[in-house]
């Protein structure tokens, strides 16, 4: 298997639980309604703000895969668009899950010697550090959804 194809399995493994891990984005996600997704408890960020931050990094990379610049900047990663009701956070799940269709697919036709060559600029190293990167920065924060939505279901409970 070529790496570039096996970097894209695995990213869409972390959407669809075919993973080590087997918990994925879509089952995590699939019973969040709104009001949870826009629930804060204490100083941590939403599961909205999580799900739009996943989605900004997919979308921003993206671009560069397109052959664009890197527009992104992290201090606006958590600013998502308001959400004040169930069609506001299923367009944002549809959005989300858009941009990673479309990132993996331009990662799986990616020709393995690009993925030595620099991403953008030489202080953010290569184009396979920024891949598994995004990888680890989804598992990072599916983590963080599965916490919060526990403490979530024994706040609503209480």
């Amino acid at each position: 298997m070529h790496l570039s194809k096996s970097l894209a399995r695995h990213l869409r493994g972390a959407f669809d639980g075919d993973n080590w891990t087997a918990v994925g984005f879509h089952d995590k996600l699939a019973d969040v309604n709104w009001k949870q997704a826009t629930t804060r408890l204490g100083d941590h960020n939403t599961i909205a703000a999580i799900v739009y931050h996943v989605g900004y990094y997919f979308m921003g990379i993206t671009s560069v895969l397109r052959g664009g610049p890197l527009e992104i900047r992290d201090k606006y990663s958590f600013d998502h668009p308001p959400i004040t009701d169930e069609d506001d956070w299923q367009k944002l799940l549809e959005d989300t899950y858009a941009h990673v269709v479309t990132f993996t697919n331009l990662v799986e036709a990616m020709p393995d010697e690009r993925l030595t060559e620099v991403f953008v600029d030489e202080k953010y190293g290569t184009y396979f550090r920024n891949l598994t990167g995004v990888l680890e920065h989804s598992f990072y924060h599916l983590g963080q959804i599965s916490l919060l939505k526990k403490l979530i279901h024994q706040h609503e409970a209480a």
